[in-house]
């Protein structure tokens, strides 16, 4: 499909991901020896902002970055993406966000976050760009910066009719009034869990979590779901759009190759079921390499992924 590249606004994180690849992960007090060390660039909003240049995007991203040499590469990296970097605000107060990220073989992650200037992103910084975002046709948000920025965001891009796509990552209560402005939730098991209280250990759990979460106000929620997929919830929809067959290496910003794929799909006018797909095959691309923004894929690849797949016929499925 060729078309005008759509117009994305992120609004979100960046750090440096350190990251150490391990046979297993420690446990608790435990020391484990013969890792390899690696250094990534990474952060939610960068992750998501890169996986929609790749996916064919024209991507704005709104963000703090430290006046530091990690913020300097990290804009640097922005530039070569070819992202708009006018509305990321340097930071002489805070560092740099990092990130200290373990993983294991099988693709499972720990990861702590130091947020430096992510954590200082401010509505003001978002009001800023709201020129960009009254030009977009989709806005992505999630959780590494301060709630009133994302709900600024919101507010922002549902009053200009920008669909709104938030990330609830990491994961925290949510006022209704935000849920309200936004176009589509997309939460993992783990997110969906902790937004609503229900269990959630497969589509059946996902698909109630997802109820509960459109009846507070979200229009469409997506749960990810790993290799499974995800699924997808509109009004009384509710539908799994399979996962794709690949061989995990690492799991770090798979969720945020996701979002960023799925806000080019739907910028590009595509249905909510063609663009979860469009997001999953980004997605399992990712998890077959390492690091976070090292992992996104180009629109070519994704492209030839689902060609694959089609000719081998995969669906969809309502559950």
């Amino acid at each position: 499909m060729s078309m005008k590249r759509p117009s994305i606004v992120v609004v979100g994180s960046s750090n440096t991901d350190m990251i150490i690849r391990l046979a297993r992960l420690p446990s608790r007090g435990e020391t484990v020896l013969g890792g390899k060390f690696s250094i990534a660039a990474g952060g939610k909003g960068a992750n998501q902002a890169v996986g929609a240049a790749r996916a064919g995007g024209r991507v704005t991203f709104i963000a703090r970055l430290g006046k530091d040499m990690l913020g300097d590469k990290a804009a640097a990296g922005f530039a070569k993406e070819r992202i708009d970097t006018s509305f990321i605000t340097r930071d002489a107060s805070a560092p740099s966000g990092i990130a200290l990220i373990f993983t294991e073989e099988g693709g499972e992650n720990i990861i702590a976050v130091a947020a430096g200037s992510n954590g200082r992103l401010s509505p003001k910084d978002v009001r800023r760009a709201r020129r960009a975002i009254a030009g977009a046709r989709v806005l992505v948000t999630q959780l590494e910066t301060p709630l009133p920025a994302v709900r600024e965001a919101a507010s922002l891009a549902a009053r200009v009719g920008a669909l709104v796509i938030l990330n609830p990552a990491p994961a925290r209560p949510l006022p209704d009034s935000l849920l309200k402005k936004v176009s589509i939730l997309t939460p993992n098991e783990t997110e969906a869990e902790l937004l609503t209280g229900i269990s959630v250990r497969g589509p059946a759990d996902a698909g109630r979590a997802a109820t509960r979460l459109l009846e507070r106000g979200a229009q469409a929620v997506i749960v990810t779901l790993g290799r499974r997929g995800c699924l997808v919830a509109t009004g009384s929809d509710r539908t799994l759009v399979p996962g794709f067959s690949v061989k995990a290496l690492d799991a770090t910003a798979a969720g945020d190759v996701f979002n960023g794929a799925l806000a080019v799909a739907l910028g590009e006018g595509r249905p909510l079921l063609e663009s979860a797909r469009f997001a999953n095959a980004a997605a399992a691309i990712s998890v077959t390499r390492l690091g976070a923004q090292p992992s996104a894929p180009t629109r070519r690849e994704i492209e030839a992924l689902l060609a694959r797949t089609s000719r081998k016929g995969r669906g969809s499925g309502s559950i």
